[in-house]
This record gives structure tokens, C-alpha cells and sequence, in this order.
């Protein structure tokens, strides 16, 4: 199983860091920061580290946004400001999806 620590990050060309990971299922998330991003703190800095939240996004395996599929609640492709914590959570439930 995929968590929070085993991404990747890179600097981004806009600024900030981010990262993508695809599941064996096909989903991919995208995790990122910077002073584009919905993230704490709102600025272009190196390192995961930096950072104590992230903007996430779901991708389908056909390329569709699916992050509403796995947060319901939610009104938009993005979600802002989640912690290590929360991102663990998504990634397992993504893993989890047939």
C-alpha cells in the first residue's frame, strides 16, 4: 500500500512542489503546494516538509476528474488544505477501489 511518504515530489515550472502517483487500479492522485495551491503555507517552497497541508486531486483511469467519487461531499475537483493524515486516508480508499 501507497501512503503519504512514499510520493515524489518536484519543483513545479509555476512555482511550489507536487506530486502524482497512479494505482495499480488506475486512479492517480495529484498532490500540491505552492502559492498557486490550496496549501499551508500558501508559498513556493522545496520541500514536502514545509508544508503541514496540500491540494489533492483524483484522476480516473480514463483521465476524468474523480475526486468527487471519493468525497462526496465535496463540489469540485480539488480539495484543498489536507494533512498527511487525510491524504493517507484518500490514498487507501483509492487503493481499495475495484
Amino acid at each position: 500500500m501507497k501512503i503519504f511518504s512514499d510520493l515524489v515530489f518536484k519543483d513545479r515550472a509555476h512555482g511550489g512542489i507536487g506530486a502524482h502517483h497512479k494505482f495499480d487500479n488506475g486512479f492517480e492522485i495529484s498532490v500540491q503546494a505552492g502559492s498557486f495551491n490550496y496549501s499551508t503555507p500558501r508559498e513556493n517552497l522545496k520541500s514536502p516538509d514545509d508544508f503541514t497541508s496540500f491540494e489533492i486531486a483524483v484522476l480516473a483511469p480514463n483521465g476524468d476528474w474523480a475526486t468527487k467519487q471519493f468525497i462526496p461531499d465535496h463540489d469540485d475537483d480539488v480539495l484543498g488544505w489536507q494533512d498527511r493524515g487525510q491524504i493517507n486516508a484518500l490514498m487507501l480508499l483509492i487503493q481499495s477501489k475495484k
